[in-house]
C-alpha cells in the first residue's frame, strides 16, 4: 500500500501542479508530505529538499500564509490577482514552447529499446534525461577501508577496518539516520562500487588516511590507530545483506557480509597513485 502511495504521488500528483488553484496547491501539499516522509525514514540527501522546493512553487499565497502565517500576504493575493502582464506571457509561452521543441529527443529516448540515462541531448544542456536512481540495483555492495601499523606485508599482519559515520560497516552496528544532514563522504562512498574504485577523490582520500590527516579523520566514526599513520591501507569489497530475524537473534549481527575479494591491493604513501613524490 505505501509503495502505491508513493508511485500516486510521484507520478501522477505532479501533473496536477499545472491545473489551477486551489487544486495546484493541494498537488503541492501531497507532494511535499510524501518527501517529508522520505526525509523522516531515510537518508537521501538534497534530493527530498530539490523536490519540496519545485512543488512549493505551485503553492498560491493564500494557502502559503493559512499554512505558514509568518509569510506576508500581498494586497493582490487578497484582492485577487490582476492577472499576468502581456510581456511575461510572452516571455513564458516563448520558453514553453522552446522547451516542447528541445525536448522531443528526451522524449523519444524515453520510449526507446535503448534507452540513456544521465545524458543530455544539446550542447547547452538545457534538456536532458537525468535520475541519481535511474536503475537500482537487487544486491548491496559496501567499499571497506582497512589499515596497519605492520612494516611487512605479512599474513599475520594486523588490519584493522575505518568506520565511517553512516555507510554500513560494522555488522553489529545499528543503521544510523542522519537526514537531513548530509554525509557527503559516505554519499560518495555508497556510489563508489557503482561506478569504479579507482576514481582521483578516493585515491586522495586514502593518501591523507595515511597522513592521519585530522580533518579527514574528522568525517569518519573512529580512527582505528587513534590520529597514528598507518603504514599501508588497502580497500576491499563485501556483499552486505540485512540478517534475518533468526540470524540476528543467534549472532547479534543486524548485517551478513560476504567478502568479494580486494578492490585496491595495500598502499603506502610512496606507492599511492596520482601522489606528488
Amino acid at each position: 500500500l505505501e509503495v502505491l502511495g508513493n508511485h500516486f504521488a510521484q507520478l501522477v500528483v505532479p501533473f496536477f501542479l499545472f491545473a489551477p488553484q486551489p487544486l495546484a496547491s493541494a498537488a503541492a501539499g501531497m507532494i511535499i508530505f510524501t518527501q517529508l516522509w522520505l526525509v523522516a525514514s531515510g537518508n537521501f540527501a538534497w534530493l527530498n529538499w530539490m523536490a519540496i522546493v519545485l512543488a512549493f512553487a505551485a503553492v498560491s499565497d493564500p494557502v502559503a500564509h493559512a499554512v505558514l502565517p509568518f509569510l506576508p500576504l500581498e494586497r493582490d493575493s487578497q484582492e485577487g490577482s490582476r492577472g499576468s502582464p502581456p510581456y511575461w506571457l510572452a516571455v513564458t509561452l516563448t520558453a514553453t514552447l522552446l522547451l516542447v521543441v528541445l525536448s522531443y529527443w528526451p522524449l523519444r529516448n524515453l520510449f526507446s529499446k535503448g534507452q540513456l540515462m544521465n545524458a543530455s541531448f544539446n550542447r547547452w544542456q538545457l534538456v536532458n534525461t537525468y535520475g541519481a536512481f535511474g536503475t537500482v540495483t537487487r544486491q548491496r555492495v559496501e567499499i571497506v577501508v582497512e589499515g596497519t601499523l605492520d612494516e611487512e606485508l605479512e599474513d599475520s599482519a594486523d588490519w584493522r577496518e575505518y568506520a565511517f559515520k553512516g555507510k554500513p560497516g560494522d555488522v553489529r552496528r545499528l543503521p544510523r539516520q542522519w537526514a537531513p544532514y548530509h554525509l557527503r563522504l559516505d554519499w560518495l562512498m555508497w556510489f563508489l562500487p557503482l561506478r569504479t574504485v579507482h576514481e582521483e577523490w578516493f585515491y586522495a582520500f586514502l593518501a591523507k588516511l595515511l597522513e592521519a590527516d585530522p580533518r579527514t579523520l574528522r568525517l569518519l566514526r573512529a580512527d582505528p590507530f587513534d590520529g597514528e599513520p598507518p603504514r599501508w591501507v588497502r580497500v576491499k569489497s563485501y556483499l552486505y545483506r540485512f540478517a534475518t530475524r533468526a540470524e540476528f537473534r543467534e549472532t547479534g549481527e543486524r548485517w551478513v557480509r560476504m567478502p568479494l575479494g580486494e578492490a585496491i591491493p595495500p598502499l603506502s604513501l610512496r606507492r599511492t597513485p596520482g601522489r606528488r613524490q
